[in-house]
């Protein structure tokens, strides 16, 4: 069974969730190290095939835009509607 895009989205989306309702403080920084450590793969990735064409199905690319968005979405919607998303900060 092949897990499709649309499914990976809703995976990441519902684990990333999960992670800041357990706590707004390790759901902020795992977002944004995993967005960021995905982008910089991605543009790796992205200029090396532009050098040399390789083999790397497309799928590879979509998952890693996956990887990039959903920790974005999931940050950007916390941020404005839940409104303890940010106590960590004032102690």
């Amino acid at each position: 069974m092949r897990i499709g895009i649309l499914e990976t989205y809703l995976l990441q989306i519902i684990l990333y969730s999960l992670v800041w309702l357990a706590d707004s403080y390790i759901g902020f920084m795992l977002s944004i190290i995993i967005a960021t450590i995905a982008a910089f793969i991605l543009i790796i990735s992205l200029f090396l095939e532009l050098i040399e064409k390789s083999k790397v199905p497309k799928a590879y690319f979509k998952f890693m835009v996956t990887a990039i968005v959903c920790p974005i979405i999931v940050t950007l919607f916390f941020i404005a509607f839940y409104p303890d998303a940010f106590t960590w900060m004032s102690q």
